[in-house]
């Protein structure tokens, strides 16, 4: 096949990935023109450019063919590697990440839209409905999500610094500045943060730690073996509830936060109804101060049962808050 018609068909494809999709079709007239505007007022037969499209198709790039009025015949590619819906949700995870710049969000909306037709792309949000303020810890979790994904995948050991900021708002290293040397074994995304977990060698712990507060990452050379490990269950332990001795727990709830509940549990959460107005869960949880912090949030719509000595750590708290008031 020429050099023509190989460029040719590659317009025609490109035309139709862009113009068209199960909403939009085209009629042969319209496609004759499109390629003529791109190849620069070159003229093209009919009969060629409809051999060009059965080309297509039979190379699996489908084309749909539909009668128009008038017997006119349209035609469109429909299939795409990502529904409408499926883009939907990339973009809107994309756009609720506050770690991710605007800017940034505007080069990975603008590629995702680039998957779609020209018409359905449209449909999509834009970033500027959602701005914020640059985060300048981004390049920083660009490039440590880079070392961190490369050590999962070649199961090489990871040395870096780690730290937080203090009332000054200064970045004060753990350890000293010591390095920590972590076998990596997943990277999350939870609530507004990636996270990587792994086994932290002076330990032999799982651990997790906030990319964001990662610092000079580097992939060292050394391997490790993987062990077996239950991430769900992990992640269900350690984030929801933060880290602690784990136990079994009954709350009573008042029903108006049953879905609050089911949103924090999952759906298989043990609930039995107590009476007209409440429920009890029983299940397995960390005993932490996020735990009782969280039963705390809900004030006089959440008691709990058992055991006695998380009643008396809540009521403990309890008192503690009263006391910072009382004194007032």
């Amino acid at each position: 096949m020429e050099r023509g018609s190989n460029y040719r068909l590659l317009q025609l494809k490109e035309i139709l990935f862009n113009e068209t999709d199960e909403y939009h079709d085209i009629g042969i007239n319209e496609l004759i023109e499109k390629l003529r505007l791109a190849a620069g007022d070159v003229r093209f037969d009919k009969r060629t450019v409809k051999r060009d499209l059965q080309t297509l198709d039979d190379m699996d790039f489908e084309i749909v063919n539909n009668q128009g009025r008038y017997g006119k015949t349209l035609y469109s590619h429909q299939a795409r590697l990502f529904e409408t819906y499926q883009l939907r949700l990339i973009i809107d995870a994309i756009l609720s990440a506050r770690f991710i710049t605007t800017n940034e969000k505007e080069k990975l909306i603008k590629k995702v839209k680039n998957l779609t037709s020209h018409h359905i792309a449209k449909t999509l949000p834009e970033p500027i409905v959602f701005s914020q303020s640059a985060n300048i810890d981004y390049e920083r979790v660009k490039l440590n999500i880079d070392s961190v994904h490369r050590a999962i995948s070649d199961g090489k050991v990871l040395t870096y610094q780690y730290g937080k900021f203090n009332v000054k708002k200064e970045f004060v290293y753990h350890r000293d500045g010591s390095r920590y040397h972590v076998e990596p074994y997943a990277l999350i995304w939870q609530n507004d943060y990636y996270y990587l977990i792994g086994v932290f060698q002076d330990t032999n712990e799982i651990r997790h730690y906030r990319l964001d507060r990662i610092r000079d990452i580097a992939v060292s050379e050394e391997t490790f073996k993987k062990k077996d490990f239950n991430l769900q269950e992990y992640v269900n332990q350690s984030f929801h509830m933060f880290a602690g001795e784990e136990m079994r727990i009954k709350i009573r709830f008042h029903n108006s936060l049953v879905n609050v509940v089911l949103d924090r549990f999952g759906q298989d959460a043990d609930i039995r109804a107590l009476d007209d107005a409440h429920f009890v869960l029983s299940t397995k949880a960390k005993l932490s101060d996020g735990l009782i912090n969280w039963i705390l949030t809900w004030g006089n719509r959440a008691k709990v049962l058992s055991p006695e000595h998380l009643v008396e750590r809540i009521r403990e708290q309890i008192r503690q808050m009263n006391d910072v008031y009382a004194h007032d």
